[in-house]
């Protein structure tokens, strides 16, 4: 009932993990990232702790292939998991448990791991893999272009109903983390526009964090 993609931006070393579902609100269960550590998805019979212990040994140095082998062959009920990771060397590593729901599939490439299950056909990670290496440009763009993507290869087998994008990037806080908890319509068209209103303002909100006092007006009503 999911499909996602981990990525890392080769150029700024950032991270981000876009993702899309059935079910509601899927990126407040599916979707981690860490700055300067990597990215998790966590999905099919969810269990986030996974994708926070994978980030945990991440950051300890091991390898997004080593930390997957850690849950592997360490947490209960693996084969129902998917777990998608990539580290910051761009190292990337998928479990996908011979119990996930319905068709499922993985693909993974330097920089960026995708995955599903319920999917509309085993294709849709691949063409969201190639999507992926075929952008260029900020990461936020590349993920929702990689979602577009998903939706036109077919995507999940029954109609989403949600859809969410994280990044990370330098600061200890997500620097974007936009989500459709619930639509009726297609929920990636609605990322995609919440995504064109944020990006201009990311880096305003970055700044505003570190530094109000060197933050641009705030675009309000009584603002000088």
């Amino acid at each position: 009932m999911t499909f996602s993609i981990v990525a890392r931006c080769a150029e700024t070393g950032m991270f981000g993990v876009a993702v899309s579902s059935s079910s509601p609100a899927v990126a407040a269960r599916c979707a981690h990232a860490r700055a300067g550590v990597g990215a998790v998805a966590s999905q099919n019979v969810t269990d986030p702790a996974l994708a926070i212990r994978a980030l945990d040994l991440m950051a300890l140095g091991s390898e997004a292939g080593q930390a997957i082998d850690v849950l592997r062959a360490s947490a209960p009920h693996m084969e129902f998991r998917q777990v998608l990771a990539v580290d910051a060397k761009g190292r990337t590593a998928i479990h996908s448990g011979p119990r996930a729901l319905g068709v499922w599939a993985e693909a993974r490439g330097v920089d960026v791991a995708c995955g599903g299950n319920l999917l509309a056909n085993a294709d849709v990670p691949r063409r969201m893999v190639e999507a992926f290496e075929a952008s260029s440009g900020h990461l936020g763009d590349r993920l929702v272009t990689v979602m577009q993507a998903a939706v036109g290869a077919g995507g999940e087998a029954g109609p989403i109903r949600s859809a969410g994008l994280k990044l990370v990037d330098k600061v200890s806080w997500p620097v974007a983390d936009l989500r459709v908890d619930w639509s009726e319509t297609c929920p990636v068209v609605g990322l995609a526009e919440l995504w064109s209103i944020y990006k201009p303002q990311l880096a305003a909100y970055v700044t505003r964090a570190i530094d109000p006092s060197d933050a641009p007006s705030y675009g309000v009503p009584g603002d000088e």
